[in-house]
């Protein structure tokens, strides 16, 4: 795909001084073939960032589908995340290890805490994932589901790099994005289409009509327009695939961006029994 000059400036963001791809491939619940197919998909579609995590249980799945794809690994940045009971420091050096090997590779661009867990201490976490990188076993340092205060505190103890949270036009997280903003975080977007919701609604669906655009893909690019904000949606079909990437060749209006900005911003879908207090 040939992306305009106008805005190509969104198919990398820069954070850190370090260069992300800002679309990514979202991987949860993604199993098996359909799993490694649909990562292959992805990379061959023009995807260089591909997100998984130990709880997915689809590591050898999204290695499979990165090795067999024509796509050089130094070309992928690789997240992947740590559970929430495997926080203590032979937890974290086990799961990092286990993860290198299924996914056949030999660092992980991105680690993350997948989600907080208070039976666990912060700092000593974040000192195992700290020696990991000066191992070279993993580049960046990251969270996932942290609020703003614990955020905070976690940028105070290690050099994080990131926070993943879930964020669509439907759910409002300006507290993560000022502290986002105010440390050079990159902020990564789960759940973009608020699994389905986005694609339905009637203002987007509005102004994709305008645009020759569907309701997801407005959904990302307002997503992908945001200084810090990058996306991973996910989907096992190819033409869904293709269809939520094709998000670099037009822009959205102040118009756009307004009635976009007056939805309510209070659906949040991922909440389960174990999750912090949100902001």
């Amino acid at each position: 795909m040939t992306i305009p000059k106008t805005t190509s400036e969104l198919f990398t963001k820069t954070f850190q001084s370090v260069k992300v791809p800002a679309l990514g491939f979202g991987t949860f619940q993604l199993k098996g073939d359909i799993c490694r197919q649909a990562v292959t998909e992805a990379l061959e579609i023009g995807y260089r960032h591909v997100d998984t995590a130990r709880m997915y249980q689809n590591e050898t799945e999204v290695g499979r589908g990165i090795l067999e794809s024509s796509v050089d690994r130094s070309d992928i940045f690789i997240t992947s995340k740590i559970g929430r009971e495997h926080l203590d420091a032979e937890g974290v050096l086990r799961e990092a290890q286990n993860s290198l090997a299924e996914l056949q590779t030999d660092y992980l661009d991105l680690l993350l805490i997948h989600w907080p867990n208070p039976a666990f201490p912060l700092s000593t976490t974040l000192e195992t994932m700290r020696k990991l990188k000066e191992k070279g076993m993993v580049r960046h340092l990251g969270v996932s589901n942290f609020p703003s205060a614990l955020l905070k505190e976690a940028v105070e103890l290690a050099p994080i790099f990131c926070n993943q949270v879930e964020y669509h036009p439907l759910l409002g997280q300006e507290a993560l994005l000022a502290v986002a903003g105010e440390h050079d975080l990159m902020f990564t977007a789960y759940s973009p289409l608020a699994q389905g919701e986005v694609v339905k609604h009637p203002v987007l669906e509005a102004i994709g009509a305008n645009h020759g655009k569907s309701g997801n893909q407005v959904g990302l690019r307002w997503l992908l327009e945001q200084p810090q904000v990058v996306a991973i949606p996910r989907s096992s079909k190819p033409e869904h695939i293709r269809q939520n990437f094709e998000v670099f060749d037009f822009a959205l209006s102040e118009d756009d961006k307004e009635k976009i900005a007056k939805l309510p911003k209070e659906f949040r879908q991922i909440n389960p029994g174990f999750a912090p207090k949100w902001d």
